[in-house]
């Protein structure tokens, strides 16, 4: 393929789509972020407006976030095999794959200019993959041009043919009669093809997310373990630390640490040599967003940032408060906008894991140390509880397990990825820590929150290596090995059934979260070793 760099961000009458069965000849490949916006502005993105921060201001339509239930996987001799099937993985079969993929065509080929974005996932020259997003919508572009790791120019014109390609024709429905369809959304990949098609949802995170699914079957592949978390490292030792934790659980704002620099903020892989982050951008939620509690991305939100359905005020300014058009709003931006970003983002093996969790049943202790069969039942499990109160009612937390922290995002059997965590924790020494962000002295409306200072403390310590030997007490209920002695944080509150005014209580609601985790944790016994079978709590 044939490619001039000078026409790069204009119209590229060198760039043929015929491989890919796109016709249209007026093509913009990696165009710059002027151009981009200058389009958008001019008409081609609906709405579209450029906010008082810089950022660029657009909308996803009806569906402002993932549509996991219209995600498939087109079945094939090599994924029947490897796919873990299910609530997951939807099987699609080729047929229908063809189907879907002649509705997304077309309708990109009715278009009178198309953009492409050609990028890598992955920093690590030896995984990374070349990915090419083909889409119609500036906001699209733009957003990829983000989340992507950007070629450099010579690197582009060496770009050569694409290991992975991404057709977003989000503005075209999908056909529910066809086979295994059952909506006007439909989000494919097929790993023979090496495609991914996008019909019926405008969210831009499918794209995002669609690339990190490809990771997660690619990666295991080649013995490297791919995961839903965020990294660090200590800009004097380079020692990095992974922190894993679903919504709600601090996972973004601990991670936001003044004397550590961010390597990456979602999506990350271990390799024999280290990690490495798969995006060249972050995607960072923006609901009641503020200057004082995440500086870091609130200097990010600027001029080549996209904002993602977000009310602005009358003078432009953006109304973080502001949930009218969705809870999940959201910002993209180059990772290079975070001050204390490490660029290249690589670095070597973790010196320690924590998994996040926001227990609102108030019976986990606030840190604990798991063993390498704890640390994969832990894993496997992803658990965090929400706070109820929804609906009229309804007081007690809702336990919410997820696999891996990630479990929309896996292909693989999640054991399998717990495996590949154990084995790298026991060749390289890693410590693994359970951290509670939740509730002390009692269950969410009794107790309260443990204090974000506090939780901060004891992160702080473990990357200090300050808990490697500290004093630790086996929970009765939970096995899991409870640190007694932190550095700077108060002792009484570090052994959480002596913060309950009443034990009996904490032993009752210590049980019931017990038993939640024993009954989600049928799902996977047969695929995991007697020994983290047993690592789970005990009644």
């Amino acid at each position: 393929m044939a490619t001039k760099t000078a026409e790069i961000g204009t119209i590229d009458g060198t760039l043929d789509l015929g491989a890919h069965g796109i016709t249209v000849t007026r093509i913009k490949r990696n165009p710059s972020v002027d151009e981009i916006y200058a389009d958008a502005l001019s008409g081609r993105e609906p709405g579209a407006v450029k906010a008082a921060n810089g950022a660029l201001v657009a909308f996803s339509g009806a569906k402002t976030g993932r549509s996991p239930n219209d995600k498939h996987v087109v079945r094939d001799p090599q994924t029947e095999r490897d796919v873990w099937w299910g609530p997951v993985n939807f099987p699609l079969e080729r047929e229908s794959f063809l189907w879907n993929r002649a509705r997304v065509r077309a309708f990109l080929n009715a278009q009178d200019l198309l953009y492409v974005i050609d990028g890598f996932a992955g920093w690590d020259p030896e995984y990374r993959l070349n990915v090419r997003i083909i889409c119609n919508r500036p906001y699209h572009a733009l957003f990829m041009h983000n989340m992507l790791i950007r070629p450099t120019p010579t690197e582009l014109a060496a770009f050569g043919e694409p290991d992975f390609v991404v057709y977003n024709a989000g503005q075209a429905a999908a056909d529910p009669s066809v086979d295994g369809v059952t909506s006007g959304t439909s989000v494919d990949l097929s790993f023979a093809d090496n495609e991914a098609c996008i019909l019926g949802t405008e969210y831009a995170g499918e794209m995002k997310k669609g690339v990190f699914t490809i990771m997660n079957y690619l990666m295991p592949k080649r013995d490297v373990l791919s995961m839903h978390c965020s990294a660090t490292t200590d800009p004097e030792t380079g020692a990095s630390s992974l922190l894993f934790g679903l919504s709600g659980t601090g996972k973004t704002t601990l991670s936001a640490d003044p004397n550590r620099l961010l390597i990456g903020d979602d999506e990350h892989c271990w390799t024999d040599s280290g990690i490495f982050n798969i995006e060249g951008g972050c995607y960072a939620k923006t609901i009641d967003l503020s200057e004082e509690k995440e500086p870091d991305i609130y200097h990010a939100l600027r001029y080549g940032a996209v904002l993602e359905n977000v009310v602005l005020r009358d003078d432009g300014s953006v109304d973080w408060s502001d949930a009218s058009i969705t809870q999940n709003t959201r910002g993209s931006y180059p990772i290079e906008f975070i001050e204390n970003a490490k660029i290249p983002c690589v670095a070597g093996h973790p010196t320690d894991v924590i998994f996040l969790t926001a227990d609102a049943f108030g019976v986990l202790p606030p840190v604990s140390r798991l063993t390498p069969e704890q640390a994969m039942y832990h894993f496997i499990s992803g658990y965090t509880a929400k706070v109820a109160g929804t609906e009229v009612g309804v007081t007690d937390p809702v336990a919410t397990f997820s696999p891996c922290f990630g479990g929309p995002f896996l292909v693989w059997h999640p054991a399998k990825y717990a495996r590949l965590l154990a084995d790298r924790m026991r060749e390289h020494g890693v410590n693994v820590w359970l951290v509670n962000t939740g509730w002390s002295g009692g269950p969410f409306g009794v107790g309260s929150r443990i204090d974000l200072p506090a939780t901060r403390r004891m992160v702080d310590a473990i990357h200090e290596g300050a808990l490697r030997d500290a004093p630790t007490e086996p929970d009765p209920v939970f096995g899991i090995h409870v640190v007694t002695e932190v550095p700077g944080v108060p002792s009484e509150i570090l052994k959480p059934r002596a913060t309950w005014p009443d034990p009996a209580a904490y032993d009752e609601k210590a049980a019931h979260l017990a038993r939640l985790f024993n009954e989600n944790f049928k799902e996977y016994e047969d695929d995991c070793p007697p020994e983290v079978c047993a690592a789970g709590p005990v009644i």
